[in-house]
């Protein structure tokens, strides 16, 4: 919660003062450390305090938004799904000279899960695209390649069977159940579009921008 809300100020003040520092969000998607409230890391349809009956807007793209400056470097990681890329922005991290951020899914008790099975559900989020995995290198527009690199397939598991795996989905759906689906709808949208653009996104020319001559 603290990245996306009550601290983003400070986080976007360090990020953008260019110096080498290193920082990692463990996205729980709630404030954990005081009871699991909402906050703009929370996802629509998922319940939490003070969302009883399910977000009803989309979840911040905090690494959309520091991609934005272009000196950033940028990672979005689920050690669940994939150890070596986890690793491997990490290193990546650690090496580039100027500031990192890294936005790593943590799962919580808050989520309503079998904590045991934490790593599978890791696993879920990146296979149903609610958490693509991928890392944003600024040193290779200088190469003149595209600086963003996917490092999640195309989903190959539905939203729903990610989220009704946790109790923050599944209880609106027996309470609500047509509000549920709807907001059901509308997250499968938000994932789709998202999915959409970042793969726009990484097929952009940069050789051509990168030319002193164009």
């Amino acid at each position: 919660g603290w990245a996306y809300d009550i601290g983003y100020g400070g986080l976007d003040h360090v990020l953008a003062s260019g110096r080498n520092i290193n920082v990692l969000v463990l996205d729980t998607e709630v404030y954990s450390n005081t009871g699991g409230q909402a906050s703009k890391a929370t996802p629509r349809a998922a319940v939490a305090k003070f969302a009883s009956n399910g977000k009803p807007l989309p979840k911040k793209d905090l690494g959309m938004i520091a991609m934005a400056y272009g000196y950033i470097y940028v990672a979005r990681v689920a050690l669940g799904a994939n150890d070596a890329q986890t690793l491997k922005a990490f290193k990546e991290a650690e090496a580039y000279d100027g500031p990192s951020l890294i936005i790593a899914y943590s799962h919580c008790i808050a989520h309503g899960i079998d904590m045991v099975k934490g790593l599978e559900q890791q696993k879920l989020a990146v296979q149903s695209g609610v958490w693509p995995i991928y890392r944003y290198h600024p040193d290779l527009i200088a190469q003149g390649k595209n600086p963003l690199i996917i490092d999640s397939k195309d989903p190959s598991v539905t939203v729903q069977e990610y989220a009704y795996n946790e109790t923050r989905y599944r209880m609106l759906l027996q309470s609500d159940e047509q509000r549920a689906e709807k907001l059901m709808r509308d997250a499968r949208s938000d994932v789709n579009k998202r999915w959409e653009l970042y793969k726009q996104m990484a097929k952009i020319e940069y050789s051509a921008a990168n030319d002193d001559n164009s």
